[in-house]
C-alpha cells in the first residue's frame, strides 16, 4: 500500500506521548515512546527538532539552506522519513 502525498502545508508534530531527548547513558539523541525508545540519526534529529508546527515546506527549506542541499531531493527525504515516522504513530499531521 502506497502512502498518501504529505502536503507542504502539513504541519508535522510528535505524537502524545512521544519526546526528543538525549539519552543520558549513550549521549545519543533518542525519541523516546510509551513502548519504547528509537535512537536517532543526525538527519531524524534534524527534521524531529523542527516539527514543531512548523510547515513541511519551511522545514525542507530549512534543512536545504542549512545543508546546502538540492530542496527537491531533500523534500523526498524528508517525506520518507516522516511517512515512517507517522506510520509507526510516532508524529502526527495537522
Amino acid at each position: 500500500m502506497r502512502a498518501k502525498p504529505i502536503s507542504d502545508l502539513a504541519r508535522p508534530s510528535l505524537a502524545k506521548g512521544v519526546r526528543l531527548q538525549i539519552d543520558s547513558a549513550t549521549n545519543k539523541n533518542v525519541l523516546l515512546y510509551p513502548e519504547g525508545i528509537v535512537e536517532l540519526n543526525e538527519t531524524a534529529d534534524e527534521i524531529l527538532s523542527r516539527c514543531d508546527g512548523r510547515m513541511l515546506g519551511q522545514i525542507v527549506r530549512e534543512l536545504a539552506d542549512a545543508y546546502q542541499a538540492d530542496s527537491n531531493a531533500l523534500a523526498a527525504d524528508i517525506r520518507d522519513t516522516l511517512s515512517d515516522l507517522e506510520r509507526r504513530k510516532l508524529i502526527v499531521f495537522k
